[in-house]
């Protein structure tokens, strides 16, 4: 199986006999027991279907809807649980950053470091989210094309660090639903000479509600996922819960835990479908 830590040269340019990875864990580390719970869970699985795992959590939510949504329970007690979480099952781990300063602090805890969709842009962060060396995955924000992200992929290369990734998330479509547009995943796989992910969760996302809580439309992962494997997508990104509707941040749109061994057995099928024709 392949490790995303070394950051093997053949997955890297998404050759196809090679499996997806998926990025999964709860949106944000909202205690000291749901993470592990979910890594355990996770991690079984994927070693059940040979499926490289990278698991997820945010230590900090800094983009959040209304001011009372929950962003924490604290920057280093967070970091600990995901630093705790990769040594105990020995696996990488994937968590967002903000701000340039908090590069460094996040680094010595997980092995990606993602730079979020409405921070896509922000030169600044990503070069030095570079500069620790570690792997950089890249959301698409929700105003970008496909094409014009390859100039975020450059900007991690410009710092030295060949290890980047970039994320399909949807586009706005009016005020308050996102779309994917497939033809995204092929274009930033050419044109950031990079893997492409594909977050199944957040692109069903529907921001901006009267409520001043992001709504979702999680019935439809299993449809987008599957389109996302015929399109040839190198991994996926699912945010994902024990009990979603009882998570402290975006529940409307996680995968309930008990739905993904489904999940997966149908992807790694249409995987190895997809596998005969190319």
């Amino acid at each position: 199986m392949i490790d995303i830590r070394n950051w093997d040269s053949r997955w890297a340019s998404h050759t196809s006999d090679y499996p997806f990875v998926l990025m999964a864990g709860p949106c944000a580390i909202e205690d000291s027991e749901t993470p592990f719970q979910v890594a355990e869970f996770v991690l079984e699985l994927t070693r059940k279907y040979d499926i490289p795992y990278i698991f997820k959590g945010s230590y900090r939510k800094a983009n959040r809807t209304g001011k009372n949504s929950f962003t924490g329970i604290g920057d280093q007690q967070a970091l600990d649980i995901l630093d705790a979480i990769r040594k105990k099952y020995n696996i990488p781990v994937v968590t967002d950053i903000h701000e340039s300063h908090e590069a460094e602090m996040a680094a010595h805890s997980v092995d990606v470091l993602q730079i979020p969709a409405f921070l896509c842009r922000q030169t600044e962060l990503i070069q030095a989210a570079a500069r620790t060396g570690k792997i950089v995955n890249i959301k698409k924000g929700q105003f970008m094309s496909g094409e014009s992200m390859k100039f975020a992929a450059e900007k991690v290369r410009g710092e030295g660090n060949p290890k980047v990734l970039l994320t399909e998330r949807g586009n706005s479509f009016g005020y308050q639903d996102l779309v994917v547009d497939f033809r995204n995943i092929p274009i930033m796989q050419e044109q950031g000479e990079c893997p492409v992910i594909l977050d199944v969760t957040h692109s069903l996302q529907q921001p901006n509600q009267s409520s001043g809580v992001t709504g979702g439309k999680p019935s439809l992962i299993g449809l987008l996922a599957s389109a996302g494997v015929a399109t040839g997508v190198d991994g996926f990104f699912i945010e994902t819960h024990p009990e979603p509707s009882k998570a402290k941040s975006d529940a409307t749109n996680m995968l309930q835990l008990s739905l993904l061994p489904e999940l997966l057995d149908r992807l790694v099928k249409l995987r190895k479908v997809m596998q005969e024709f190319s």
